[in-house]
């Protein structure tokens, strides 16, 4: 019976601790902009509404859009395939409203298949691999920071920094920054365990 209520409350520790430890990891991540030079400054894609960005993808679109014109980075590459009936990929959207704010077509490399993050920073690991790209400053959401990183790293990058669209432009309750904290320990959990 003592063997028993052991494994009982491992279990417990483990179901507990792990969700515990990776959403600990996240939210210090969360609180770490990386602003540095990177061969390559990649946009992780978002939603698109017929060829305009949404809020969120603006705002990582903006803050790539800052940190090419701090001279970080040659290179940009967006991120993004689409849903079934768009008519634009999310890469196609992100593009557009780059090249409209300035940055040359020349330096801009678009990824167009990627369904999930895991899918686009692998489309970019191909993409690194063709252009010698071995270090990227990846851009997303303040809670996808580790997410992404850990993926990159893991996708073979030799250096992987994250930085982050700020949340105080997207103006995000704290509900709804519990519910996105809570979906990144599920996802990085799901990574972690089944590689997807």
């Amino acid at each position: 019976m003592k063997r028993w209520r052991l494994v009982v409350v491992l279990l417990v520790l483990l179901l507990v601790g792990y969700p515990a430890f990776l959403g600990f990891n996240i939210w210090q991540q969360s609180r770490v902009d990386e602003v540095r030079g990177a061969d390559a400054i990649v946009v992780l894609g978002a939603a698109q509404y017929d060829g305009e960005p949404s809020p969120v993808f603006k705002a990582r679109l903006d803050h790539a859009l800052f940190l090419y014109n701090e001279d970080l980075s040659d290179i940009v590459i967006v991120t993004g395939g689409k849903a079934e009936g768009d008519r634009f990929t999310e890469s196609e959207a992100g593009a557009n409203y780059l090249v409209a704010r300035g940055i040359p077509e020349s330096s801009l490399r678009r990824e167009a298949e990627g369904r999930t993050t895991l899918e686009s920073l692998e489309e970019v690991g191909h993409i690194a691999s063709h252009e010698g790209i071995d270090t990227v400053l990846l851009v997303s959401d303040p809670l996808h920071s580790e997410r992404i990183k850990t993926m990159a790293r893991d996708l073979g990058f030799e250096e992987a920094y994250a930085s982050w669209a700020s949340y105080e432009e997207l103006n995000r309750s704290r509900t709804t920054k519990l519910k996105e904290l809570l979906h990144e320990i599920t996802a990085l959990a799901a990574y972690q365990i089944l590689n997807r």
